[in-house]
C-alpha cells in the first residue's frame, strides 16, 4: 500500500503526537481522532472534489484545519451564468458567509460560451438548460453558484448566491493539482460530428491540436451503405477505388469541406484562448500551482498549463482581446493533415477525417519537435491512433493572422 502513495506525501505518515487524543479508562476512545493529520491529508487528497471536501469541512474543527491544505483539487461546474447574476448575488451574500460555506453548499456554476457568432456553421447546437442565462458572451464569466437554503428554492429561482471559483477556492493554501471541469464543451455539434482539441499555454498560446471529422462510424452501426465518401472508400484509411495518394480531393475545396474546417479551427481557439483569460485571478492567487487542466465533462476540449507555463503568466501578462474576454490568439502556422475515409484499428470509421496542428509563427525560428510526438500524444484512444495515421499522410500548411 505504501508504494502507491505519492512519494512527496509517503515521508509524512508519522505519528504526530499532538493529534492524539488521551482519554481515561472510563470514557471511550475514538481511534479516528488517533490517525495522524498527515493520512487524513492523503485521504483528502484523493477525494479531491470541492464539493466533497466543503462537506468535511463542517465535520470538525480539525477537518476545518486540514481540509485548506489539500495539494490536488477538482472544481466541477455546473451552469452558466452571466457576470451580473453572479456580481450581484455574491455581494449581497459575501457579508453573511463563513470562509468555507461556499465549499459546503457548492450547488451550480458555469462558464462562458464564447463562440455564439460561429455556432451558425457547426450545425444545431445541443439543449442546455443554460443557454438562455447568457445573453453574449462578453457579459459572461466563469462562475460558481450556491443553493443556500436547499434544493427547493434552486428550482424556485429564489436563495441562490454564485461565486467565481476563484472565490471557491481562495481558502486553499497548498494546491498543486487543479483540475476544472466543465458541464460541457463550448462548442455546439451534430451527435454524429467530431470536434476535440487540446491547448498549452504560457502567457499566451504555446500550441493546439484539433481533431474533426464529419461523421464517426462505431463498428456496431457499420453498414455497407458506409463504405463511400467524397468518392473514395478505403480500409485502415487506404483509398479503394481510386488512387489516394494523400492528397486533398479537388471536391473538398469546392463543398465547403475546408470552409467547414477553417471554423473548426477557429472556433476551437476561440473556445481554449476564453478558458485561459477566465484563469488568471486563479492562477495569481494560488502561486503553489505545479498543473491545471481545464476541460468538460464531454472531453471536447483540454486546456493544461505546467508549472513553467503558469509561471510564464506570472511574470508576462497576457494580451486580451478587445473585441472579447479572452486572450488575443498570436500569429499562427498550421499544419494540416486530411483523410476522406479513416478506418481505426478498432473498426471505428472517421469520415472526412482532419488533424491540424498549431503553432505561433514567433516558434517557428526555435527547434521543432517532431510532429508525431507533440501532435499523437494529444488525444486518448482511439483518436491518438487517429492522430498518429493521418500525420503519415501529406501535410497542408496555412497561415492565419493574429485575432
Amino acid at each position: 500500500m505504501m508504494s502507491s502513495l505519492r512519494p512527496d506525501l509517503t515521508n509524512k505518515i508519522y505519528p504526530e503526537p499532538s493529534s492524539f487524543t488521551f482519554s481515561s479508562p472510563e470514557e471511550p476512545v475514538d481511534h479516528f481522532d488517533l490517525l495522524p493529520d498527515s493520512l487524513l491529508l492523503l485521504v483528502f487528497n484523493n477525494i479531491g472534489d470541492v464539493k466533497a471536501l466543503g462537506r468535511c469541512c463542517v465535520v470538525s474543527k480539525r477537518f476545518h484545519t486540514l481540509v485548506p491544505q489539500v495539494e490536488n483539487v477538482v472544481v466541477r461546474v455546473d451552469c452558466v451564468i452571466s457576470d451580473d447574476d453572479a456580481t450581484s448575488a455574491s455581494a449581497a451574500s459575501d457579508k453573511s458567509r463563513g470562509p468555507f460555506s461556499s465549499l459546503v453548499r457548492l450547488v451550480v456554476g458555469g462558464i462562458v460560451k464564447p463562440i455564439q457568432a460561429l455556432g451558425q456553421f457547426l450545425g444545431p447546437k445541443r439543449s442546455s438548460s443554460s443557454s438562455s442565462s447568457s445573453p453574449s458572451s462578453s457579459s459572461s464569466s466563469l462562475s460558481v453558484g450556491n443553493n443556500v437554503d436547499g434544493d427547493d428554492d434552486l428550482e424556485q429561482g429564489g436563495g441562490v448566491t454564485h461565486h467565481s471559483p476563484t472565490q471557491v477556492l481562495k481558502n486553499f493554501n497548498e494546491i498543486r493539482f487543479l483540475k476544472i471541469e466543465l458541464p460541457s464543451g463550448e462548442l455546439g455539434i451534430e451527435d454524429d460530428v467530431l470536434l476535440k482539441w487540446r491547448a498549452d499555454f504560457g502567457s499566451t498560446l504555446d500550441n493546439c491540436v484539433m481533431l474533426g471529422a464529419s461523421s464517426v462510424i462505431h463498428p456496431e452501426n457499420f453498414t455497407s451503405s458506409d463504405s463511400s465518401f467524397d468518392g473514395v472508400c478505403g480500409i485502415n484509411g487506404i483509398g479503394v477505388g481510386n488512387d489516394d495518394n494523400g492528397s486533398i480531393p479537388e471536391s473538398f475545396y469546392t463543398n465547403g469541406g475546408l470552409k467547414l474546417r477553417v471554423v473548426w479551427t477557429i472556433s476551437s481557439l476561440i473556445a481554449a484562448s476564453a478558458r485561459h483569460y477566465l484563469l488568471q485571478p486563479i492562477i495569481a492567487e494560488h502561486k503553489t500551482l505545479d498543473s491545471l487542466v481545464l476541460t468538460d465533462a464531454d472531453r471536447q476540449g483540454v486546456l493544461c498549463m505546467n508549472k513553467e507555463q503558469l509561471e510564464e503568466l506570472r511574470v508576462k501578462p497576457l494580451s486580451a482581446s478587445s473585441a472579447s474576454k479572452r486572450t488575443l490568439v498570436p500569429a499562427l502556422n498550421m499544419k494540416l493533415w486530411y483523410a476522406p475515409y479513416l478506418e481505426l484499428p478498432n473498426g471505428t470509421v472517421l469520415k472526412g477525417a482532419t488533424l491540424v496542428a498549431i503553432r505561433p509563427s514567433e516558434q517557428s525560428g526555435q527547434k521543432e519537435v517532431s510532429d508525431g510526438s507533440w501532435v499523437s500524444s494529444a488525444f486518448e484512444e482511439p483518436y491518438g491512433t487517429a492522430a498518429r495515421m493521418l500525420v503519415k499522410r501529406r501535410t497542408y500548411c496555412l497561415e492565419m493572422n493574429s485575432f
